[in-house]
């Protein structure tokens, strides 16, 4: 039998009992991160006075993912097999999703228990969400994919939540102020942690906030829907001014003005 036994995203009370129950029965356990996960395991074992001491460990993450499923056994799916990620709920921006359509595949009889996710609890305290949102998760980390994806999220008509690094919140928040600088912004980091830290505010606002900040820390944001006005127009000036490659800024400029993105390279290395 295969579980996914969401994780704490930072409060180990947060774990619940039928949780500490599959991981002390788990025989198998599959995680992004061993290191992070066996040490997650100590904590638990010690804070709850119990034994969780799986078998055997496997490793699934975005690099190793077709190896993984090329090589493994289905027959470990016969003992009590877990599936965990570093933190929160397994299969949302996460390799996990995979190990689910693995086991449909194969008829591998799985089951989902419920916990901490990050999205829902930002969600639940931004005061911004009556119904309906959108989970985005992570941009793309190439600068042209980025600014693209961002520009169709700001033009969506619900709110929407985003996950960001401590390395790249203050520039996501940078380009949002650039494109509709009145956008409201939700943002909380360390959730559930110690220094778990709330800001609210429209994009320009917000921006100044972050300067005095301590950004350590995984951030989870939700961003306004569009008040119906497309942002989708940023202009030449704007795309100018972003912190990325010239041959990215070319690219973009010619997607907006047809001229060849060759000749506009070299206007601006000048």
């Amino acid at each position: 039998m295969l579980y996914f036994v969401p994780t704490p995203i930072g409060n180990l009370d947060d774990i619940s009992s039928h949780a500490l129950d599959i991981l002390k029965r788990c025989e198998i356990l599959i995680c992004e991160d061993t290191r992070v996960s066996k040490s997650l395991i100590n904590l638990l074992n010690q804070k709850y006075q119990i034994s969780i001491s799986p078998d055997r460990f496997y490793s699934l993450h975005t690099h190793n993912s077709d190896e993984f499923f090329r090589n493994v056994n289905i027959d470990i799916f016969d003992k009590i097999c877990v599936y965990v990620s570093d933190a929160g709920m397994p299969c949302i921006s996460d390799p996990g999703i995979e190990l689910v359509k693995f086991a449909q595949k194969n008829s591998i009889p799985y089951e989902v228990i419920s916990g901490s996710n990050a999205a829902l609890l930002a969600v639940a305290a931004s005061g911004m969400v009556e119904k309906e949102w959108i989970f985005i998760g992570f941009l793309p980390n190439t600068s042209r994919n980025r600014i693209v994806a961002l520009q169709n999220t700001l033009n969506l008509p619900y709110p929407s939540v985003i996950y960001e690094s401590p390395q790249r919140i203050f520039s996501l928040i940078e380009d949002i102020s650039k494109i509709d600088p009145n956008r409201e912004i939700f943002a909380i980091k360390e959730a559930t942690k110690k220094f778990e830290t709330k800001f609210k505010g429209i994009a320009i606002n917000l921006l100044n906030d972050l300067k005095n900040a301590n950004l350590k820390g995984e951030w989870c944001i939700v961003v306004n829907g569009s008040d119906g006005i497309t942002h989708s127009n940023i202009t030449q000036d704007d795309i100018l001014s972003l912190n990325i490659a010239p041959k990215i800024k070319a690219k973009l400029l010619s997607k907006i003005t047809g001229e060849n993105a060759k000749k506009i390279y070299e206007k601006i290395i000048k």
